[in-house]
């Protein structure tokens, strides 16, 4: 009986996340069967089978979206990393004004995404935008910057930058906080110089927050919805559709919802070979084992 009793405690915390995470990615693996639409009940709806999965593999639409949401996780998980962490390492030691920066520097990440949205889509507009009144000082041509398809593709990103890295850069700084005072003090004696101390000292031993910072904004990327939508719509064209908001527009106005669950497993599939591969290559518990 003492053997059962840890598993009665974690049971109720399995039966809510069974019940919030699995059941609807069974539904949706379910509703990919029919060719159901908003308005009909699904006793009604008509059977498809696999129709949907094979028409997914020759759907151009389905194929740029994935593309669109690679090209976009690349650029903003790269960069918001390199920024996270160089932010980190700058500002883990008590200087002034550091603590102002610190609370400055969080801001965007207690914003609804609705609200980020609004205001970059208001920075970037052509006529009344802030970003074309300011480089209108500097001799630059106003642009379009959300009707131009590298343009608006550039605006997604930048938004995403500026929303995102401060998540990076809690993760690393309270991580670089709790590293044991005595090994960096060890690496001094022995003569390692600044750069020395942070690629063979610091990064080394954060190498597991580093993985699951990774991870978390890998999978942030693929369900990125409302500022994108608000921003850009997916346009101009589809040159910033992402796959989460192909996947909106395909339940929402084409009314396809058998189809759209279909896609959501497939982005299900995607997330989790992704995430499969960073936790098996970077492997965050290893760390642990060793110890």
């Amino acid at each position: 009986m003492q053997r059962l009793g840890p598993y009665f405690f974690i049971l109720p915390a399995v039966a809510i996340m069974a019940t919030g995470l699995l059941y609807p990615v069974i539904q949706a693996f379910y509703l990919s069967f029919f060719d159901w639409k908003i308005g009909t009940d699904l006793e009604d709806a008509p059977w498809v089978g696999f129709r949907h999965f094979i028409r997914m593999a020759t759907d151009a639409d389905v194929l740029e979206s994935i593309t669109v949401t690679l090209r976009f996780g690349f650029w903003t998980i790269t960069i918001e990393m390199l920024l996270g962490v160089a932010l980190a390492l700058l500002l883990e030691k008590p200087i002034r004004g550091a603590s102002l920066f610190r609370t400055v520097f969080i801001l965007p990440l207690m914003i609804s995404p609705v609200v980020v949205g609004l205001i970059w889509r208001y920075l970037f507009d052509a006529r009344i935008g802030w970003i074309n009144y300011y480089l209108g000082y500097l001799g630059i041509e106003p642009q379009v910057w959300l009707g131009d398809a590298d343009l608006a593709f550039f605006a997604i990103v930048f938004t995403d930058i500026w929303q995102w890295t401060p998540f990076i850069f809690i993760i690393v700084i309270a991580g670089l906080q709790a590293l044991p005072s005595e090994v960096l003090e060890a690496s001094k004696i022995d003569g390692a110089n600044w750069w020395q101390h942070i690629l063979f000292v610091k990064l080394p031993m954060i190498r597991s927050i580093l993985v699951i910072a990774l991870l978390l904004r890998l999978i942030d990327v693929f369900r990125a919805l409302e500022v994108m939508y608000i921003l850009t719509g997916g346009g101009p064209g589809r040159a910033t559709e992402l796959l989460s908001l192909h996947i909106y527009n395909r339940a929402f106005d084409t009314q396809q919802l058998g189809y759209a669950s279909a896609i959501s497993v497939l982005l299900i599939l995607i997330v989790f070979s992704l995430s499969f591969a960073i936790l098996v290559i970077g492997n965050p518990m290893k760390d642990k084992a060793d110890v």
